[in-house]
C-alpha cells in the first residue's frame, strides 16, 4: 500500500503565509481519509522535510507561490514542473521547498511530490489569520487539496 502525505509549510505569523498550516490543521479536524494519510505540520523546517521525499510514495505540499497572477488563484504543480524554473518567484521557502527538491533529485527518492499553491495577498504583515482575500478562497483551497487526494484513490469524508 502506497504511503502518502500532506505536508503544509509556511508562517502563520505572517498571515498569508501560514495558509499551508492552515489548510493542515483544518484538515485534520474536518476530514477523514482511508486509507489513512499523514498530515504535517511542516512549519518552516526547510531541509529537515527532504526525509518524507524519501520515506513516502506521495507527497502533498500546502503553500503560497509568489506569481504574477491573481490573488488568491490555485496552483496545482507537479515538482518536476516547479523543478523546471520558468515563471516561479522566489519567496523565502519557496526557495526551500525549491532547493530541497532539487537536493533530493540527487538521491534514488520514490516520493510524487506535488505543490499545492496559492497566490498570496500579504506575506510580510505581522498578523496570525488570512487576509480576507485569501480567508474567503480557503474552501476553494482545501477542495483542490481533496481532489488531489481522491486522485490518488482514497476516500475523503467530512467528519459530522
Amino acid at each position: 500500500m502506497a504511503k502518502n502525505i500532506i505536508i503544509g509549510v509556511g508562517n502563520i505569523l505572517f498571515c498569508d503565509d501560514g495558509i499551508g498550516v492552515l489548510a493542515v490543521e483544518h484538515l485534520q479536524k474536518n476530514y477523514t481519509f482511508s486509507p489513512d494519510i499523514e498530515l504535517l505540520d511542516g512549519g518552516t523546517l526547510g531541509f529537515n522535510l527532504a526525509e518524507y521525499f524519501l520515506e513516502y510514495d506521495n507527497v502533498f505540499i500546502l503553500d503560497t507561490i509568489s506569481l504574477d497572477a491573481k490573488v488568491g488563484e490555485i496552483f496545482k504543480i507537479p515538482a518536476q514542473e516547479l523543478l523546471g524554473g520558468g515563471e516561479y518567484k522566489n519567496t523565502a521557502h519557496e526557495v526551500e521547498v525549491l532547493s530541497m527538491l532539487e537536493a533530493c533529485e540527487l538521491y534514488d527518492t520514490k516520493a510524487d511530490v506535488t505543490i499545492f499553491a496559492i497566490v498570496p495577498h500579504d506575506i510580510e504583515t505581522i498578523k496570525i489569520g488570512l487576509s480576507d482575500v485569501l480567508e474567503d478562497k480557503f474552501e476553494y483551497f482545501i477542495q483542490s487539496v481533496i481532489d488531489g487526494v481522491c486522485e490518488l484513490g482514497i476516500e475523503v469524508l467530512k467528519k459530522t
